[in-house]
């Protein structure tokens, strides 16, 4: 399954990231990549989570960074 971590500056200077694929993957940073960074982990436990409660079986996986 491939992933795409979208980010953005919001006006407050924040930086935004999320992963579409996966609702409620939403992360704030000082900087872009801080943002991201903080996304790919928050996939990786949730992924982790969801193997671990057998919500769904491993996969190979791929994570893309795409500038909103």
């Amino acid at each position: 399954m491939d992933f795409h971590i979208e980010y953005e500056q919001e006006e407050d200077g924040r930086w935004l990231a999320e992963v579409p694929e996966i609702p409620g993957v939403l992360t704030y940073g000082v900087t872009a990549n801080e943002a991201m960074a903080k996304a790919e982990v928050l996939v990786l436990r949730t992924l982790a989570e969801r193997i671990e409660t057998r919500e769904s079986l491993p996969m190979p996986i791929s994570i893309d960074f795409v500038v909103a």
